[in-house]
């Protein structure tokens, strides 16, 4: 799946790292001049802005939203706000700490069901490529595909944690009143702060 080039990506992760400065400067900065930069995103996908530590990787906030009727350019500027300064994980990224942080923007596929027996969503799901959600009564989880990679998961370990994620005992996903969806993602990323993006390729 590739919905942008790599001048395209820069575009987007120039914008999310803009956006969290700007809310740190000034929580009430006008969001308009960025989303003027962002002009030829109006499509509609979903995102996550994804902030993790340098050189370590480990995660600083993640935010997003897997589907959206609304302009990329809107959803990008609300996703990384929220990273920035939402996340329940985490308390707010102070404007030095910024600086020691680096920014991934994934940008998402429509969410398609995937269904059969246990056996045939195993078969279904390819680790690199596919996203998962689950949806159970009250609970929900999502993971990105660059998530199974970095703990190179298999398919079965991916749904259990996906359950976990969601607060369900690991075996949940093999129950027909799960709801299980999957969605592919291009991901840009900075290899340092301020420093190059590339997009990150699984396969």
């Amino acid at each position: 799946m590739g919905f942008y080039s790599i001048e395209e990506g820069l575009k987007l992760v120039r914008a999310a790292r803009n956006a969290i400065e700007l809310h740190i400067s000034s929580p009430r900065f006008y969001r308009g001049m960025l989303e003027k930069e962002l002009e030829g995103f109006g499509d509609a996908h979903g995102v996550f802005v994804t902030l993790s530590h340098y050189p370590t990787g480990s995660l600083r906030g993640c935010i997003g939203f897997p589907s959206s009727s609304a302009p990329l350019k809107r959803m990008l500027l609300d996703a990384a706000l929220a990273a920035s300064s939402m996340d329940p994980r985490f308390v707010p990224v102070s404007h030095e700490e910024l600086e020691h942080l680096v920014v991934e923007v994934s940008i998402l596929s429509e969410p398609a069901a995937i269904k059969g027996t246990p056996e045939d969503i195993l078969k279904g799901i390819k680790v690199g490529r596919d996203g998962l959600i689950i949806e159970y009564g009250y609970h929900s989880g999502l993971l990105l595909p660059i998530v199974a990679v970095e703990e190179e998961w298999n398919a079965e370990e991916y749904l259990e944690n996906l359950c976990i994620k969601a607060s369900l005992p690991i075996n949940a996903w093999r129950q027909g009143s799960a709801r299980l969806y999957r969605f592919t993602a291009q991901v840009f990323k900075e290899l340092s702060p301020h420093g190059p993006i590339e997009e990150i390729l699984f396969e």
